[in-house]
């Protein structure tokens, strides 16, 4: 194994700090990805990329700090960023059959990841990078493998995909993508609070304590298994003219979809299970430049509980439900009270050593949606439709949305589906064969006899 530290090319965060709000303490969190490649990443060439990138990115370079037990700051102290790189002679060739979300209890990607220590991160931790980056070639295939670890106080999926990009156009000699980052944060009130949204929060009322919350974490395995499913962009695109067509997006049929083959073959007339509302993880970003403005480089989401569905068997009015919480999100009178109460309970759980709550509450389902990135495209690194991202884990009814990955088929790369998707998530044991079989019924049916 070799190791580099890699420095921004220029030094620009000069120890400026950025205080963290409340929504933005997801500090026993992390996001992990791996990108295969294949064929060969300059190594001089990344290294240099990535130093240049830093110079772009301070924050990324940056140490976290806990200020008089209270206040939590990102320290632009351009620090190096750790490389390690690993000759792999046991693999013959990426598997094909990994999924894009893989399950924590039987995790292919561990051996290609260097993650973040967040434990190191709990009481600050000037020594501790905020992001490890991992090269691993395989031998036998010379497919090279990228893991990205991430610590989660730096910014949601958007943020990190946009720091690779930047990586990925640099290593292209491309320029980066307008708007470049934005680091500094809104602070929110006290008396921007609004105790009345409390009931829209419980994954953060009722956090617990880091043991307490593993434990239950572990359980998952005893009680839900593993389900993924793909569809086609054909697929998808029927599925949103029958929910509502240009009245809904993509991702509200997809998801209405689910909650209607949940509701009709796994849970029906079973009120405890049936599901009635959708919590869905939503990007702020845009609303108000005030709020979130489009490169601001932080956890800028939300999560949206949508109201009762008027008809929980009917795929149009789920759709239709999710999307007017999603319209609801976008507005700025809304959203302020909203962020501004999930800050002081955020802080609450920063303190306290509490961790948020994602399992399923009654009669709702949770969606955290990547479709609106094509990680793919964006860091491919100039391997146009050839590059495949995998991440790991997922909940009881969690859903995971990533859109397809490339397919070779032997030495052949099919063209790509770019608009398809691929859905992970948890589902109680006796119920998933009931799930798995009503799919692809559907699929043979091509959705013909889904309810409107």
């Amino acid at each position: 194994m070799t190791s580099w530290f890699v420095s921004p090319l220029l030094p620009t965060g000069k120890n400026r700090r950025i205080e963290l709000p409340g929504i933005d303490l997801w500090i026993i969190a992390r996001t992990d990805k791996v990108f295969v490649y294949p064929s060969q990443l300059d190594i001089d060439r990344l290294k240099d990329a990535l130093s240049r990138t830093l110079s772009i990115w301070p924050i990324v370079a940056g140490c976290f700090l806990l200020v008089d037990n209270d206040h939590y700051f990102i320290e632009m102290s351009d620090n190096s960023i750790p490389i390690t790189y690993i000759e792999n002679c046991e693999l013959t060739m990426w598997p094909a059959n990994i999924n894009i979300v893989s399950e924590v209890e039987q995790n292919p990607l561990e051996p290609f990841i260097d993650g973040v220590d967040i434990l190191k991160l709990i009481h600050g931790s000037k020594d501790e990078p905020l992001v490890r980056l991992k090269l691993t070639r395989l031998i036998h295939s010379n497919e090279w493998i990228l893991g990205v670890s991430w610590a989660h106080i730096l910014g949601d999926a958007a943020a990190l995909l946009n720091f690779l990009n930047t990586i990925s156009r640099i290593y292209q000699n491309l320029e980066p993508l307008q708007p470049l980052p934005i680091f500094e944060r809104r602070l929110w009130l006290e008396e921007e609070v609004n105790s009345s949204y409390l009931p829209l929060m419980k994954h953060l009322t009722d956090a617990g304590p880091l043991q307490d919350m593993f434990q239950l974490f572990s359980s998952w395995k005893d009680t839900h298994e593993y389900v993924h499913i793909r569809f086609s962009g054909e697929q998808l695109a029927k599925l949103r003219e029958v929910a509502g067509g240009d009245n809904v997006s993509t991702q509200d049929s997809l998801s209405a979809y689910i909650i209607l083959t949940l509701n009709t073959h796994c849970y029906l007339n079973n009120n405890d299970r049936q599901i009635l509302r959708t919590n869905t993880t939503i990007n702020c970003r845009g609303v108000s430049d005030s709020i979130a403005p489009v490169g601001l480089v932080s956890n800028a989401i939300i999560q949206m509980l949508s109201d009762d569905y008027d008809d929980p068997y009917s795929l149009s009015s789920i759709a239709k439900t999710i999307r007017c919480s999603i319209i609801k999100s976008r507005d700025p009178k809304f959203l302020i009270p909203w962020l501004a109460t999930a800050d002081k309970l955020l802080k609450k759980i920063a303190h306290d050593n509490l961790l948020a709550n994602w399992n399923q509450f009654p009669n709702e389902i949770l969606v955290n949606s990547n479709y609106r990135y094509d990680w793919v495209q964006l860091v491919d690194f100039g391997y146009k439709d050839q590059c495949r991202v995998f991440t790991v884990w997922t909940g009881p009814l969690y859903l995971r949305v990533f859109r397809l990955n490339p397919v070779k088929d032997g030495t052949q790369w099919l063209p790509r589906d770019r608009n398809g998707a691929e859905v992970a998530f948890r589902i109680e044991k006796d119920m998933k064969d009931q799930f798995i079989h009503a799919w692809k019924k559907d699929i043979e049916e091509n959705f013909a006899n889904i309810k409107e």
